[in-house]
Formats: C-alpha cells, structure tokens, sequence
C-alpha cells in the first residue's frame, strides 16, 4: 500500500473507514476507506463545508412540512427516535417532541454493559417526559458474538453496531410507525453516512464474520435470539422513511452537550480514555476497546475521531488537534482490558496476541508496535 495521506484541514487519514454493510463483513475484509480529492481534503471536512453554506431557516421549514406528512393526532407514536440517553439523542428527542409537536418513542438497544454515568443519563432522558423500550439481546448470544468479531473482525462492538443499524427500522415495522429520527448523520464522519449503509437482508448474511447458517447449526443459536442483529426486508426499508435530524437543524457535538446538559446530561468527571473530551460516547464499559482497535487496524484512535471533528467545527485548529492526538490517541488502560477479556471470556495473552497479529497483518501500517505514519511527521 501507498503511503498513508493525510487531510490537509483535519487529522483524518485515508485509512479511515467508511460505515459499512454490517452483515457483509467478512474475516480478511475491510470496509473501503474515506474519499479525498485532488487538493488533499477528506469527504468529511467537505461534508462540513456544505453545512456552512446551509440555507437551514430553509431545511428547517423542509422538516416541518415532513413532519407534518406523519403526525399523528389519534394518540399513538408517529415517530421512533433510538438512542442511548447520550447528548445527541437528548437533543432529538426534545426538539421532535418539544418544538415541533411530533409524539416520539424512544428505543434503546442496550450496550454490552452501562456505565454508572451511562446509566444515569439514560434514566434522565426518559424523564424528560418520554416513552421508551430498552431492548436488550440474550446476553449469552451478545457475548459470543462480541468474542467472535473481536477474533475474525478486531472489531468487538460490532454486535452492537448491528443492533444500532438494524434494530429501529424493524421495531418500526412492528409497531407501524413510518418514521426513524436518528440525531446526528454519519455523513458528517465519513463523508458516506452510516444510514447509507442499511440494506434489506439477502441470502448472505455474516454477524462476527461467521456466516448466519453457521452460527445456528455448529453454535446452536436460535434464530429468535439472532434476529435483532439482522438487517430489515426489503418491504420494511421501502415503506420505513429514515432520517436524520442534523440533516435538517445544525448540528454539532459540542452544542448538543451544552444543550443535553441543560437537560441533565452528565460528563464524565474526568476526560474520556483514549480522548481529550468527557462527554462522547460513555455509555458502554467496551466503548474504549472499540476505539482501541480502530487505532490498531487503522492508525486511528478516539482522538484522532474527535479532534477531527472539532476542527471541522471551527473549535480546534489543526496544529492544536495534532497536539491531542499525539498525546491521547491509542491510550488503553489495563483495567479496561481487564474487563473486556472478562467479559469476552478470554486471557490477557489471548488479547495481545489477537493485537500482536493484526499489526503484523498491516505492514504498510504498523512498524512492530510503532505506528509507521503519524499526523504530527507529516
């Protein structure tokens, strides 16, 4: 592979992968990487200039005549909005159901294991003055799955990424609600965004890279305890009409925290690990092993994610994002292996040596443990 390129206006690098079909990965697949043009920027910050040139007043009026398609007077829910009680699903929440009059329900695929503040901030959304369902898999199945991505895919919340996906569409099927609000859009990350990559289910369907069929003869798993991991049918995806609300109102992280805590968000009480920041993504006692092993397959940490982002927004510089980076990037702490190998049921041995190998496996990436192309030579 090619030297590694880095976008000239943020800490992103062509390695950064995009949100992918979930039930098409495979052992020894990756996802395809983000876009750069011809001056060096990522599809990202692109994203990021079209924002600024929004006419929102005119997106906003655009929401209110879609909301207006769908909203029901006879008592029952007409819009579903997931989330985990985090920042951005607070901010939905209470702009769909306080400021535009819509009647919301609120769905929440659980994590692998809340954290105490997680946990504390879900019970606060809720009351806020919502109806919600906390939908949470055999633990059994989620924690197998959990140990079979990390061993075939370095990719141990995808269990969890599947459920994120997949799980609203098909509830609201179930229920007959037409309409998915999530909060934020993953365009915003990637350039793609990650609603793009929720397909109807076909004949080939891998969860932890092991083919479905696979999981149900030689593991004895019951279809009803896979199926909220499966991706919605084609009929569900065609009738189901799927948005985000950063689409239509502007939308950035730190201004949701401000509002979310208005509302009794809490951060953490000290910076996140892996990070600079305290409130991104603290809901689930795994979260760090996920940003983990972004930076081991793609020299990509939580703080390249967030730094990234923030200088999008205008609240960092970059030569003040390469400085977090440099310092916080690829930070995971022993008590945060510790419970993941407890929880995936697994030695610290077997931990390293899954790690030890995924290095090996990317030569263009990695120098023994040092990472061969770093923000801060470029």
């Amino acid at each position: 592979m090619a030297d590694i390129k880095w976008c000239v206006r943020c800490v992103i690098s062509d390695q950064r992968p995009m949100s992918s079909v979930e039930h098409r990965r495979r052992r020894h697949t990756d996802p395809d990487r983000i876009a750069f043009d011809a001056h060096g920027v990522c599809a990202a910050c692109r994203v990021a200039d079209r924002k600024r040139a929004t006419d929102w007043p005119e997106r906003e009026r655009a929401l209110r005549v879609l909301l207006d398609q769908y909203r029901r007077g006879d008592g029952r829910p007409d819009v579903l909005i997931p989330g985990s009680g985090g920042k951005d699903s607070v901010l939905a929440a209470h702009k769909l159901k306080y400021e535009f009059g819509m009647h919301p329900l609120l769905i929440t695929w659980a994590p692998h294991a809340y954290t105490e503040v997680g946990w504390r901030n879900y019970q606060a959304w809720l009351s806020g003055g919502f109806t919600a369902m906390l939908i949470t898999p055999n633990p059994i199945v989620h924690r197998m799955l959990t140990l079979l991505a990390f061993t075939n895919l370095l990719h141990p919340f995808q269990p969890f990424v599947l459920g994120q996906k997949y799980l609203a569409p098909r509830i609201a099927a179930q229920l007959g609600i037409d309409l998915v609000f999530y909060g934020e859009n993953g365009a915003e990350y990637d350039g793609a965004g990650q609603w793009k990559a929720i397909e109807p289910a076909h004949e080939s369907i891998y969860l932890s890279g092991v083919r479905y069929e696979y999981l149900v003869s030689m593991y004895k798993f019951e279809p009803a305890d896979l199926a909220p991991y499966l991706p919605p049918n084609q009929e569900d995806l065609t009738r189901i009409r799927v948005e985000a609300l950063g689409d239509y109102l502007p939308w950035q992280p730190q201004a949701a925290y401000y509002f979310a805590a208005e509302r009794d968000f809490e951060a953490n009480d000290e910076r996140t690990e892996g990070t600079y920041s305290k409130y991104n993504s603290i809901d689930d006692r795994l979260d760090p092993l996920h940003y983990y092993t972004s930076y081991i397959k793609f020299g990509l940490g939580r703080a390249s994610y967030d730094a990234a982002q923030e200088i999008r927004n205008g609240h960092l510089t970059r030569e003040e994002g390469v400085a977090l980076v440099k310092k916080y990037d690829g930070e995971v702490r022993s008590e945060t292996v510790a419970w993941a190998c407890g929880y995936m049921g697994i030695t610290p041995e077997m931990f390293w040596q899954r790690i030890a190998a995924e290095r090996e496996a990317r030569p263009w990436l990695w120098h023994g443990e040092t990472l061969r192309h770093r923000v801060w030579d470029d």
